[in-house]
C-alpha cells in the first residue's frame, strides 16, 4: 500500500530540526536499529541512558515518518488485546505484570517530556472513555475488571456530567482514566531522536537497508551508500515492512486508519468541549478525537486494509464527526491523512529475538505510545544488561498472518464489529 504524500497536521507543525546525514561508506557498531519510530528510538534511548552508545538507528525516510508520527497521540494503559483477554490468556498475576509495563511507560514519557525539554505540546488531562449506548454494563463491567485486577481506578461519569464536559447528546455516561495524556506524537519523535543523538546516539535517516545478513558471527547491513556492521540488530518497522526477515515480516498485518485536524475553532470548540482530556467512544469501531491548543479539534477513527485519499478521508470522518457534534455543520478540514499500524493476529506486542544478535520490535497497532515505550525499556535492558524480562511476551510470538488472506480476514472482522456497532444502537433507538 502506497502512502499518500499529503502532509499530515504534525508534519506541517513539526519541529524544525537539522535532518540527520544518511549512512555513508563502512562503519561499526554495537547495536544497529532499523526503524526510526517510536519502538526503534525508545530503544535507542533507553540504551543510552544505560551507558550503551555505540548505537545506530537507520531510518528509511525521515524520523517519525510512520505510524509514529501519524496518530492520535493519546498515551495510555494497555494493549489492542483487552485487559479481559489479556487476564483469560495469561492469569491474573501475568497479566497484571504486562499491563504494568504500559502503565509504568506513561510515566517515563512523561517523565523524558521533562527531562529533555521535549517541546511536544503534552497534555496530561487524562482520557474518557465515553459510552455510545444506553446500556452502562459494558463500562462498568471493565472499570471492575480493572479494580480488581490490574489496581486501576477509573472515576465513574455519570450521564449529566459527562454532558458537561463533552456536550454531545450522542453519549450517555462515561469513564475518566486518569493516569493518561495526550500529546504531538512527531514532535516527540523527534524529541526522542535528539534525547538518543545528544547522548552519542548515531542517527542516519534516507538510509533504506536493502539487504541484512550473518557474515562472520556479525551482522551485515547494506544501504544504497554505506556499509555497517553489529553485533546486535533490532527490527522496529512496525507496518512499514523492510522485507529484511520473511519471518518477521509476515508475521503482521499493515493496517491503515484515518485522522482529521480542523480549521482553529476558537469558542466553537468550547462549545463542544469543556474538558482537555481525549476522548474515544465504547464501539469496536471507535471515534477518537483530542482538543489541540490553537482550537482545532483533532478527529480519528476507522480501520482498513486501504490507504484512502486525503479527500476520502475527509469526507468519511467529517461525517462521523457531525454524528457527535452536529453543531460543528460547515467547518473546514484543513488537513487529513492516514498511516500504517502493525497489528498481530493475536492482537498483542511481538517482541522477541533469534538468539543470535537478532531483535524485532512490532505490532503495536492502536496504543502505540506506551506499548512501544515499554518495549524499547525490555530491549534496552536486554542488550545492555542481559535481562529476560522481554520473555513475558513470549506467548505472542511471530504468528504466521497470512497475507493477503489475513488482510480480507481483519477487514472482514471490522465490517462485521461494524455492523454489531450499527445493531445494537438501532435497538436502542
Amino acid at each position: 500500500m502506497k502512502q499518500s504524500p499529503v502532509p499530515s497536521y504534525y508534519r506541517a507543525t513539526a519541529m524544525p530540526y537539522e535532518p540527520y546525514a544518511p549512512l555513508q561508506g563502512r562503519a561499526e557498531t554495537r547495536v544497529a536499529i532499523i526503524g526510526g519510530g517510536f519502538a526503534g528510538l525508545n530503544t535507542a534511548l533507553g540504551l543510552a541512558e544505560r551507558g550503551v552508545r555505540d548505537v545506530v538507528v537507520l531510518e528509511r525516510e525521515q524520523v517519525g515518518f510512520g505510524a509514529s508520527g501519524r496518530n492520535g497521540g493519546f498515551v495510555f494503559g494497555g494493549y489492542s488485546l483487552g485487559e479481559e483477554a489479556l487476564h483469560q490468556q495469561l492469569g491474573a498475576e501475568r497479566a497484571k505484570r504486562i499491563f504494568d509495563l504500559t502503565t509504568a511507560a506513561v510515566q517515563r514519557i512523561r517523565e523524558r517530556v521533562t527531562r529533555y525539554a521535549i517541546a511536544c505540546d503534552m497534555v496530561d488531562a487524562g482520557v474518557i472513555w465515553a459510552n455510545w449506548f444506553r446500556d452502562p454494563n459494558v463500562l462498568r463491567k471493565r472499570q471492575r475488571l480493572l479494580a480488581e485486577h490490574y489496581g486501576v481506578h477509573w472515576e465513574w461519569l455519570p450521564q449529566e456530567e459527562l454532558r458537561e464536559i463533552v456536550r454531545s447528546e450522542r453519549y450517555y455516561d462515561g469513564l475518566y482514566e486518569r493516569n493518561a495524556l495526550h500529546l504531538h506524537p512527531l514532535n516527540y519523535a523527534i524529541g526522542l531522536a535528539a534525547a538518543a543523538a545528544g547522548q552519542g546516539v548515531r542517527i542516519h535517516e534516507n538510509s533504506d537497508v536493502w539487504r541484512l545478513r550473518r557474515e562472520g558471527g556479525r551482522w551485515q547491513i547494506s544501504t544504497p551508500q554505506g556499509e555497517l556492521q553489529a553485533e546486535h540488530v533490532i527490527l522496529a518497522c512496525g507496518g512499514y515492512l523492510a522485507g529484511l526477515h520473511r519471518p518477521i515480516d509476515r508475521a503482521v498485518l499493515p493496517i491503515a486508519t484515518y485522522v482529521m485536524v480542523t480549521e482553529p475553532l476558537g469558542d466553537r470548540l468550547d462549545e463542544c468541549l469543556q474538558t482537555r482530556a481525549a476522548i474515544y467512544d465504547s464501539r469496536f469501531a471507535f471515534d477518537y478525537y483530542r482538543p489541540l491548543r490553537d482550537t482545532r479539534l483533532l478527529w480519528g477513527g476507522r480501520i482498513s486494509i486501504r490507504n484512502r485519499s486525503a479527500s476520502a478521508v475527509q469526507r468519511v470522518l467529517t461525517r462521523d464527526l457531525l454524528r457527535v457534534f452536529p453543531a460543528l455543520k460547515g467547518i473546514r478540514i484543513d488537513y487529513a491523512w492516514s498511516g500504517l499500524m502493525s497489528y498481530a493476529r493475536h492482537q498483542m506486542p511481538q517482541i522477541g529475538t533469534d538468539g543470535q544478535g537478532l531483535w524485532w520490535a512490532q505490532a503495536f497497532g492502536g496504543h502505540g505510545l506506551a506499548p512501544t515505550c515499554a518495549a524499547g525499556e525490555l530491549l534496552a535492558a536486554a542488550v545492555a544488561e542481559g535481562s529476560e524480562d522481554w520473555k513475558q511476551f513470549a506467548d505472542y510470538g511471530l504468528a504466521h498472518a497470512y497475507k493477503p488472506f489475513g488482510l480480507l480476514a481483519a477487514q472482514t472482522s471490522y465490517w462485521w464489529q461494524e455492523f454489531n456497532d450499527w445493531f445494537k444502537t438501532s435497538l436502542e433507538g
